[in-house]
């Protein structure tokens, strides 16, 4: 089913009025390319076109201000790194009792895995979760008997 009246196409219009005024602008002769290949622009291009088109003399003010409805209506997409300061982690701090767990159970069962790839984990100072230190205390039960 086609449209009665097809849309008017603001952008193509205002590529053609800036296009029409300056033909050298490079900037401009890349946004249309784009525009005809991919059909859209994104939010910082049309912004950049909204400033060129500003400067343009017999522009009709309602395709710039329909130009910056339309810009205005986009998604901002913020790629800003979140702030150092904030996520600033609170400084580790080893568990003392488990690494005394280990040391004791190593000195008397040297070759017990577990308990070997716990240690190389508390070295790395990687964080033991609440199972794994249950899981020590639980062999530290059975072996220090």
């Amino acid at each position: 089913m086609e449209k009665k009246k097809p849309d008017v196409d603001v952008i193509e219009k205002v590529l053609d009025a800036c296009y029409k005024a300056n033909p050298d602008a490079l900037f401009v002769m890349s946004l249309m390319h784009q525009y005809e290949e991919r059909g859209s622009l994104s939010k910082k291009q049309l912004q950049g076109l909204f400033e060129k088109a500003k400067k343009v003399r017999d522009l009709p003010p309602n395709l710039l201000a329909t130009l910056e409805a339309r810009i205005l209506k986009m998604p901002t997409r913020n790629k800003a790194l979140p702030d150092l300061e904030k996520v600033k982690a609170a400084p580790f701090t080893k568990d003392a009792h488990a690494g005394a767990l280990i040391n004791d159970i190593l000195t008397r069962y040297p070759q017990h895995k577990r308990v070997l790839f716990l240690k190389s984990r508390y070295d790395n100072n990687e964080v033991l979760s609440p199972s794994e230190v249950s899981e020590l205390e639980k062999f530290g039960k059975i072996l220090l008997k």
